[in-house]
């Protein structure tokens, strides 16, 4: 019976490298990847798992038990002939990726395939390719990864019951128990083995793109890092040609160019000699950029240079955004259409958000140049880096392990800084918003702090459409985190409390960390401290806000022992809920 099993082998290598030329199409790597089909996807995945099924039949080795000999390719059968195969592996892959529907549908294709060439054992096949893709559909588990161990034992033992179905269902049973001694032993561990190979190509090929979203963003992020003391000045000659240059040293292309909505302010890389900052724009792909802000692949016709000799024959543009509204734009230029690739796509796209990140801070620290209103919405706007590259990598090392929570910690993301970034237009907002701008907050800091930190909620809901300043809560929460609990190890907690009294709403944020000591609780709020840490809103100018728009009697109350941990209350007066926003 090992005679079969090195044979059996060889041929799996076909199945193997077909399951891997499949792969490479995205719209296959799609289909595998969500985690809910709608009816036309589960018809497709039926389909391309049947004919995976179909595949492993015809490659199949044929034996006859009459001469006792192996065959080359199953193309049809005689009445006492029966094919080794590696049908199974295709049914198995469909019920562990897809469940119950997918795995039998593929299973009913290549069972009704098989009956139809015919032998003696085709009846037994055809039922045992859909009680294969039932057994697989059992073992799918939609929410957990699948391991390499669970495809090659369900792998192996589908293949057994199909050995038993051949026995219980072929006749004569004689010639039936002749096959099984001969192939049942080699199909098994075959099979077993050829399912487990066929999750681990499906696993490499999806994390493949995953690991290169992952460097893309690395490199997303170090660039921004590099151009951010250049960026927060504004979105000029000077600080585009600095940072150009900077992400032309590290990208591999022919020329980084940035433009406002007029002219072009850099131009770094080949071509520089008639690309010239200052002039207007002049190509019509830029001008759609603006105008539509998509991102937008431009043709070496669509570049619309007039220099004959110009070595710029492709370029990506995207929009360089400031509260959802264009202001320039970023250009990679390449020589030709075929050096334009996915990663590059992903590594300016997001890097052009970043970009339009660090144009809103840049605005955001010119309205503190105004008057005191306008210096109070500066720092509401202000978005901490060094907060957005933590939580990035964070979410980064995450993508691959945890795609789900990587996915969960961006919509928080996102909320975050929406609201940050509305805080800009607003005087007031409800206490329900603030404190939905806090979840999202701790939601991204507990990924951080990895199962060490607890967070407590005691609201009163009726609390919550009490107006207060935007940017009031999530310092005081932030504070926590910076200076509270930073350097245990375990057992942080954090307890927000929002109490409906007779007098107003009382807010208290408390947490169990290192504590204050008398001479630091005696200036903190008071006075203004420098953090190397902290957003640049800190406590004082929190005080001051709740003093200056609530009142005396909402300044903050800092309670703190040393070693104990630190408790920060207000109290908003219900005369304010009348406050319009």
């Amino acid at each position: 019976m090992f005679e079969l099993f090195l044979p059996m082998l060889e041929r799996l290598g076909i199945i193997v490298t077909v399951a891997f030329i499949i792969t490479r199409f995205r719209f296959f790597r799609e289909l595998i990847d969500r985690k809910t089909l709608h009816r036309e996807q589960q018809l497709m995945a039926i389909g391309f798992f049947g004919l995976f099924g179909i595949i492993g039949t015809y490659t199949g080795i044929t034996y006859d038990t009459s001469s006792l000999e192996f065959g080359s390719w199953a193309l049809d059968l005689g009445e006492s002939e029966a094919i080794a195969n590696s049908r199974v592996i295709g049914i198995v892959a469909a019920g562990l990726f897809g469940g119950y529907r997918i795995g039998i549908g593929a299973g009913l294709i290549a069972g009704l395939h098989r009956f139809s060439l015919g032998g003696f054992t085709g009846f037994a096949c055809g039922i045992s390719a859909v009680i294969a893709g039932a057994i697989a559909g059992f073992f799918h588990k939609k929410d957990q990864p699948l391991k390499l161990k669970t495809a090659l034992l369900i792998g192996g033992l589908a293949e057994t019951v199909q050995m038993g179905i051949i026995l219980a269902v072929s006749k004569p049973f004689s010639r039936a128990w002749e096959l099984v001694q001969e192939i049942g032993l080699p199909m098994i561990l075959a099979n077993g083995v050829g399912s487990a190979l066929f999750l681990l190509i499906i696993r490499n090929v999806l994390n493949e793109e995953e690991k290169a979203g992952a460097l893309q963003a690395q490199k997303a992020l170090k660039l921004a890092e590099s151009t951010i003391a250049y960026l927060r000045k504004g979105l000029t000659k000077d600080s585009a040609q600095r940072a150009c240059q900077i992400i032309y040293e590290e990208v591999n292309v022919s020329a980084i160019s940035m433009t406002d909505k007029e002219i072009i302010l850099a131009h770094v890389g080949q071509a520089d000699d008639h690309h010239q900052s200052g002039e207007n724009i002049q190509t019509y792909a830029t001008k759609k950029v603006i105008d539509q802000g998509e991102m937008i692949i431009a043709k070496h016709a669509d570049i619309n240079c007039s220099h004959p000799d110009c070595p710029l024959g492709a370029a990506v543009i995207a929009p360089l955004k400031r509260k959802q509204e264009v202001v320039g734009t970023l250009k990679f230029y390449v020589q030709s259409e075929k050096e334009i690739s996915n990663v590059l796509l992903e590594l300016i796209q997001g890097l052009s958000a970043l970009l339009g990140q660090q144009l809103e801070i840049a605005e955001a620290e010119k309205a503190q140049e105004l008057a005191r209103e306008a210096e109070v919405k500066a720092l509401q706007a202000q978005v901490n880096p060094h907060f957005l590259f933590n939580s990035l990598n964070v979410i980064v090392s995450l993508t691959r392990t945890k795609p789900d929570r990587a996915r969960s910690l961006l919509i928080a993301l996102s909320k975050f800084f929406r609201q940050n970034l509305g805080a800009t237009t607003k005087t007031w907002t409800s206490l329900q918003e603030e404190l939905k701008h806090v979840k999202a907050y701790l939601l991204i800091e507990e990924a951080r702090f990895v199962d060490k930190l607890q967070v407590n909620y005691e609201v009163d809901d009726s609390a919550l459409s009490v107006k207060i300043a935007p940017l009031t809560l999530q310092p005081l929460v932030e504070n926590c985190i910076k200076h509270g609990i930073k350097d245990q190890e375990e057992d942080c907690r954090i307890s927000i409390q929002i109490q409906d009294l007779d007098e107003g709403v009382k807010i208290t944020v408390k947490d169990n960390g290192s504590g204050m000591t008398p001479e630091r609780l005696q200036s903190i709020g008071e006075n203004e401290v420098e953090s190397e840490k902290g957003t640049g809103l800190g406590l004082f100018n929190v005080n001051k806000r709740l003093e200056h728009m609530h009142g005396e009697k909402s300044k903050l109350q800092i309670e703190s022992e040393l070693g104990y941990g630190t408790t920060i209350s207000f109290l908003i007066p219900h005369k304010r809920e009348e406050v319009s926003a």
